[in-house]
């Protein structure tokens, strides 16, 4: 009770804003709004997006319950966010902005014909920051180690999520096969477009059946089970507060590893000066840029598998970072940036996220075998995932929300809603693994069962 009373009562200052100010700004967006007269660029977008976000992380953080076991703020955003698109309570020229602000591409129509918009893809330009200053601040050693027994540790996660799944489909006459095909595969795919897209296609060339068949149900599952990691996130984050000896730390303390010192000490490193900030933000971007060109021109397939343009990110960084030619007044720039975008603009991807969160398909899929099903195989993600962790020398609670949870959710916008929900943003590369690697190898998976239980 004591603590519910402490976070009713804490002091209330928005992003460092006097309350009475941060709401004198929230009123006026909500009249340029009505009005119609706020901007839709990026400046627009923004202010609504940060004034959604901010009251909704003030009354989520302080509202017994909901902030100690749902999730908090970001939660509260996210949700809130979800039921004012879905319910047309903003603008439909904001909501066309916003998601072409935070996707590469955007659905519209023209003259009654549905075309593509290309889009800023602001959520890409915000992880491509969390993983450049998260891998180059870690050390060499056990950066490899973490690694190699990372892919370990998705497999575990991949068969807890089948075993339990299974187990929730005999309790509802399910068949084991259609656990598999129907409910695993899709939540454990990596999201909607690197995991339901391609599997519906995958589908659809072994059975002859329409693609749309198997997605729409793949996605309101994927949708439910979204949900259930998210909160887990929150739960996992209470626990490792609980029994601390399970986890490396939350916040930019959080790490894998059980022994060793993740992070590389920069405690004797200058302040970084503006101009290195610029190199940081230059160097970012030019990481980018590079796992670009590989997934869409050098390399795009391994093995006829597609490698997306994250894992080859993660992969030069990592390599910048092991060579050492990253300077160290380059890579404390980077790391304060990571920090920056984590602490200021999680609020602005928790709004866009929710834009492509349709609360009714959600309702509509939300049967009791469905989400108990659901709940059964992110269940099974955290166990599976968290024991292999724990048998290579990980933590298991940290584990079981990158290698786990992050396996579980709606690809790299469900990554950020799970970190964010376990205050565990610095496991980005991580969780970009799970998402991206581990995507790819469920598709692999999938196009065995698929082939093996349907034809």
């Amino acid at each position: 009770m004591e603590e519910y009373k402490k976070a009713l009562l804490a002091p209330c200052k928005p992003m460092g804003l006097p309350w009475w100010l941060a709401l004198i700004i929230v009123v006026l967006t909500y009249i340029s709004v009505n009005r119609g007269t706020l901007s839709t660029d990026l400046a627009g977008c923004f202010l609504l997006m940060l004034s959604i976000g901010i009251v909704c992380d003030q009354i989520g953080n302080r509202l017994p319950i909901w902030n100690t076991y749902v999730g908090g703020g970001i939660v509260m955003t996210y949700i809130v966010s979800a039921v004012l698109f879905s319910y047309n309570c903003i603008p439909d020229k904001y909501v066309t902005a916003i998601s072409t602000l935070m996707d590469d591409s955007v659905k519209m129509l023209v003259n009654g014909t549905e075309a593509k918009a290309v889009g800023s893809d602001f959520l890409s330009f915000f992880i491509i920051f969390l993983i450049t200053g998260s891998i180059i601040s870690l050390d060499r050693k056990l950066m490899i180690k973490s690694f190699i027994g990372y892919i370990p540790s998705i497999f575990g996660g991949l068969i807890g999520a089948a075993v339990f799944g299974v187990l929730g489909g005999l309790l509802f006459g399910v068949t084991p096969a259609m656990i598999l095909i129907k409910y695993v595969l899709p939540v454990m795919g990596g999201g909607n477009g690197a995991g339901a897209v391609p599997l519906s296609q995958i589908y659809e060339s072994v059975t002859g059946d329409n693609a749309a068949n198997y997605y729409s149900f793949a996605i309101a599952i994927l949708t439910i089970a979204n949900v259930f990691a998210i909160i887990s996130g929150a739960l996992l984050k209470k626990l490792g507060e609980a029994k601390p000896d399970l986890t490396g730390g939350d916040g930019a303390k959080a790490r894998l590893m059980r022994e060793g010192h993740f992070d590389a000490d920069d405690s004797k490193l200058a302040k970084p000066s503006l101009g290195d900030y610029g190199g940081a933000i230059l160097l970012a971007c030019a990481f980018y840029a590079l796992g670009r060109l590989f997934a869409k021109a050098i390399l795009p397939e391994i093995g006829g598998a597609p490698i997306h343009q994250f894992a080859y990110v993660i992969l030069f960084v990592a390599l910048a970072a092991l060579t050492g030619i990253i300077p160290d007044n380059i890579r404390n720039a980077a790391k304060t940036l990571q920090s920056f975008f984590t602490k200021n603009l999680i609020n602005i991807i928790m709004v866009g996220v929710a834009v492509d969160t349709n609360i009714h398909d959600l309702l509509a899929a939300c049967t009791f075998s469905n989400v108990v099903i659901a709940a059964l195989i992110v269940l099974g993600c955290i166990i599976g995932s968290a024991l292999i962790g724990y048998l290579v020398g990980f933590f298991p609670i940290d584990t079981a929300v990158t290698a786990g949870l992050c396996m579980a959710n709606r690809g790299g916008s469900g990554d950020l809603a799970v970190l964010g929900a376990a205050d565990r943003m610095s496991l980005i590369p991580y969780a970009q693994l799970s998402s991206r690697l581990g995507g790819g190898i469920v598709l692999v998976i999938g196009s065995f069962i698929f082939g093996l239980l349907l034809k």
